[in-house]
């Protein structure tokens, strides 16, 4: 009975150091895993989607490129209507404040480029649009096009004092894209707005639909290639992209005292485990001397 008590005991005893183990390797893998899932938390932080309304923007700039091609009018329309054509192809008055900007490219400086830049539709609530006609003569291209590009603020150009390299500095920032001739191109433009760590950056986005142009023109005059392009915000709403790091300090930090205090708990547990054992063997020890003293 005795022998069965005391395997008894040293099983129990080897249970609980066993115990006391696991317990400390759990806490010691949840103190590196808190750590880890803070430390990339922190370098890699997600992007925050909002959108902010407004009822008027800054009006853009529409940098365009015509080439060869020539501005036949330039004028402002609301609520989403344009006024049927009135002698397509022939000069007309118009109402767009253009600036006339002449400047070599940002990346070949042979390349001299002529830019007519338009401000913008700012009045979002009424739908504010541009309309721009251009003609241009017989030319030996296969394709023709006009190339065109936006950037965020046309007073950005007005209050510049070397729009030259203004124009250079938005070529090498921004995309360029194109509207092809015989066709109505219109382009629904929208806002993003990105910060990052260091930087702010500003991003045009656009949606375009096209229609063909029905030229009823004589013949004699259809020799002449007409471009329509249409400027427009696509609604009332700027996007502004944050970069948000989710890595919360004060919550790692109590996750870590929770590991920290189990550890405690966890080596005093095994610290009384110990005395215990102790205890019991001198007791065992006492014990089993009286049982040998009268045999002496």
């Amino acid at each position: 009975m005795r022998f069965s008590k005391t395997c008894v005991k040293n099983v129990f005893t080897v249970l609980l150091i066993f115990i006391y183990l696991l317990l400390t390797a759990v806490a010691a893998f949840l103190a590196y895993q808190t750590i880890s899932d803070f430390m990339v938390k922190l370098s890699q932080p997600v992007m925050s989607v909002t959108y902010k309304e407004f009822d008027s923007f800054s009006p853009p700039g529409i940098a365009l490129f015509p080439g060869k091609a020539q501005l036949l009018s330039c004028k402002h329309h609301h609520h989403d209507y344009i006024p049927p054509l009135v002698q397509p192809g022939k000069p007309q008055e118009g109402d767009c404040e253009i600036i006339h900007v002449t400047y070599f490219g940002p990346f070949t400086n042979e390349t001299e480029k002529h830019a007519l830049v338009v401000r913008g539709p700012g009045d979002v609530r009424n739908k504010e649009l541009i309309f721009m006609q251009f003609s241009q003569n017989e030319t030996e291209e296969d394709f023709s096009a006009i190339t065109y590009m936006l950037f965020a603020k046309f007073s950005d150009l007005t209050d510049s004092a070397n729009k030259t390299e203004f124009m250079r500095a938005c070529e090498r920032n921004y995309s360029i894209w194109t509207f092809s001739g015989g066709f109505r191109t219109w382009v629904k433009m929208s806002l993003v707005r990105t910060s990052g760590k260091i930087n702010d950056a500003v991003e045009f986005r656009q949606e375009s639909s096209v229609v063909k142009f029905n030229d009823k023109r004589p013949v004699s005059e259809q020799t002449n290639e007409l471009f329509f392009v249409v400027f427009e915000w696509r609604d009332a709403y700027i996007q502004e992209i944050r970069l948000v790091v989710t890595a919360n300090p004060w919550s790692s930090l109590a996750i870590l005292c929770g590991v920290f205090m189990a550890l405690f708990k966890a080596a005093n547990f095994a610290k009384l485990t110990i005395t215990w054992i102790i205890r019991m063997r001198k007791r065992h020890l006492r014990n089993k001397v009286k049982e040998l003293r009268p045999i002496t």
